[in-house]
């Protein structure tokens, strides 16, 4: 990030926006108002706070968003993105995802979704974060943005004009006004709590164990879902190697009590391991890269807007990955949120006043409601043991691959397409 993004304190003291968060989901809001301005009247005074250094050179570390996990991009998702201008920079690192198998280990019945036959050019793809991180910055350095960063907010409180925010920068205690303030700093929020909003968590008692595996075979573009007796698994097309092998990422849901053997294990055991449960129609794992894991819990916000207040991403609700919609969904929340406060500043109204913070919220209702339902249900319904519950399901995946109507209702949830994208991703070209 260039130095002249690199906020002074004491230089300004009012913003119209202050974003909390510069990760994927902050970054993307800060590109899409920066980009959707209107050249009449006064710009948008825009600044980001982020609690780790932003990276001078490709090599230096980014932000805990930007690690080494992998994301699902649905097919929507690239439409956003082309509309934001980072989607050239990105399709080299993104991996189509040409075919999607979904199936239940041990028992009958395989759901299987083709790109062809949804006449579209890929189902989705899946991006390295890091390289998503990248896409996201570089072209914030051209856009009138304002980054703070190493910086701490510690705490925020209404006042008649907005938002006053405080933050610790270079160990000294400072200030700042802002019309309205988006907090998209993760599903660990401090400044959320600090604000009082409570949450609504339901753990799964399962921890997702993440990592990068390389493979004996070419991957051919598919992406698999797997069901097992300990928890969802989802094995993702990767861009190769640097040994010209091809690559998966895998996110493999187990409960709590094995997390910390599969995490410590030696990689020629956990990759057996992973045979053992995932089988072998991928072929076989042949390396593994570095593992994290993740206790998993949907996790909802009581609030998600107050006058002057938004609260985003993560922040606002996370996700099982079982379904890969967690970053899709939020994506989806700032491009309306964009649009919203783009129209309000056009027409002179107030950005940060409630009414115009409700629009956004109940243009998200809908998608909120049936994303988080469909991934919170597929979630209980393939963890559980349950004879009735491995009965539905496998009369679920046998309806899937036999009745077509309800396979491309399927895939157009997977793309992102079964409902309006926000405005600035109608015009995406397919």
């Amino acid at each position: 990030m260039a130095e002249s993004h690199i906020d002074r304190p004491g230089m300004h003291t009012n913003y119209d926006i202050v974003i909390v968060g510069g990760g994927m989901v902050g970054a993307a809001l800060a590109l899409a108002l920066a980009r959707g301005q209107v050249t009449q009247g006064q710009p948008l005074r825009i600044l980001v706070f982020e609690a780790l250094a932003l990276p001078q050179t490709a090599t230096q570390p980014l932000q805990p968003s930007y690690d080494a996990r992998s994301t699902a991009l649905s097919l929507g998702t690239r439409h956003l993105f082309e509309y934001l201008g980072v989607w050239p920079g990105l399709a080299a690192q993104a991996s189509p995802i040409g075919h999607i198998e979904v199936s239940d280990r041990g028992h009958l019945g395989t759901a299987r979704l083709d790109a062809v036959k949804e006449r579209v050019p890929a189902l989705g793809y899946v991006v390295e974060n890091r390289s998503l991180g990248q896409a996201l910055l570089a072209p914030l350095e051209h856009e009138a943005v304002t980054f703070c960063c190493p910086a701490e907010v510690v705490a925020a409180q209404a006042i008649p004009a907005g938002m006053r925010i405080e933050y610790e920068y270079q160990g000294e205690s400072h200030c700042c006004d802002s019309r309205l303030l988006v907090i998209a700093d993760g599903g660990r929020s401090g400044l959320r709590e600090q604000l009082q909003i409570s949450t609504v968590e339901t753990p799964y008692q399962q921890c997702a164990v993440v990592a990068n595996l390389s493979l004996d075979r070419p991957h051919n573009h598919t992406a698999y879902e797997r069901f097992t007796d300990t928890g969802p698994m989802a094995l993702l097309p990767l861009t190769h190697d640097e040994q010209g092998r091809a690559r998966s990422a895998l996110v493999w849901s187990v409960p709590l009590e094995q997390a910390d053997e599969l995490l410590g294990a030696e990689d020629a055991v956990f990759m057996q391991r992973l045979q053992d449960s995932f089988g072998y129609r991928a072929g076989r794992f042949v390396a593994v890269g570095e593992r994290h894991g993740y206790p998993l819990k949907r996790v909802l916000a009581s609030e998600q807007v107050r006058t002057g207040l938004v609260v985003l991403g993560n922040a606002a609700h996370a996700l099982h990955p079982v379904a890969g919609q967690g970053f899709n969904l939020a994506l989806r929340g700032a491009m309306v949120l964009a649009q919203e406060l783009l129209q309000a500043q056009a027409e002179r109204r107030d950005i940060g006043a409630l009414e115009t913070l409700q629009r956004f919220q109940s243009q998200l209702h809908w998608d909120q409601t049936k994303t988080i339902g469909f991934s919170d249900r597929v979630t209980q319904l393939f963890s559980s043991p349950a004879t009735t519950q491995v009965f539905a399901r496998h009369l679920g995946l046998l309806g899937l691959e036999l009745f077509a109507p309800l396979k491309h209702v399927f895939a157009q949830s997977a793309m992102g397409l079964d409902m309006p994208l926000p405005a600035q991703g109608r015009s995406g070209s397919v």
